[in-house]
């Protein structure tokens, strides 16, 4: 297995549309998946998309079985592959709540996101995935799958006063894993 270098904000690959999965229940997504899940670990993360680390595939990852030191005192969300998803809000509604990303090292935004939504996708052998979502597993859902369209969080931040370094907003939270 390998940890990956997550690409930063700045560099062009993040910026790009991703291409859908063609080919599951390969030993080569496995193992796609396998390092994903290794780098996300290795740094705290929520999430993490393909794209951030340079592969351009339709593939997210998110979710543990434990809390998360970056987000402690945000419920579980359940660890889930998604590849090639596709995301309907379920109603109008919107919340805003604080954001960071493994690409966006250091500072957190207030970011709205829609209440509650419906995913769809595939997981790496095919089969179908479809849930509903809401709170803040709704937000770390589109949060990852706007990487798929070349999008970070600050893009949808609407008030920059509320944007800043994590250190200076969450004094609290240890800087260094948002690193």
């Amino acid at each position: 297995m390998t940890i990956h270098t997550i690409l930063k904000m700045g560099d062009p690959r993040l910026l790009r549309v991703a291409q859908p999965v063609t080919e599951f229940d390969t030993d080569a997504l496995h193992l796609l998946v396998r390092d994903m899940r290794e780098t996300m670990q290795s740094v705290n993360g929520a999430g993490l998309a393909a794209p951030q680390i340079g592969v351009d595939l339709q593939l997210v990852i998110f979710g543990s079985n434990d809390r998360n030191p970056r987000y402690p005192d945000r419920p579980l969300v359940p660890p889930t592959v998604l590849i090639n998803p596709v995301i309907t809000p379920l109603g109008p509604e919107e919340d805003s709540d604080w954001e960071g990303c493994l690409s966006v090292p250091g500072l957190r935004g207030l970011v709205p996101r829609w209440s509650r939504i419906r995913y769809t996708g595939v997981d790496p052998y095919g089969d179908p995935i479809d849930r509903v979502a809401e709170g803040f597993h709704a937000r770390v859902v589109q949060h990852e799958c706007d990487h798929l369209v070349g999008k970070l969080y600050p893009m949808r931040v609407r008030d920059f006063t509320q944007f800043g370094y994590t250190e200076v907003l969450f004094p609290g939270i240890d800087a260094a894993e948002d690193d």
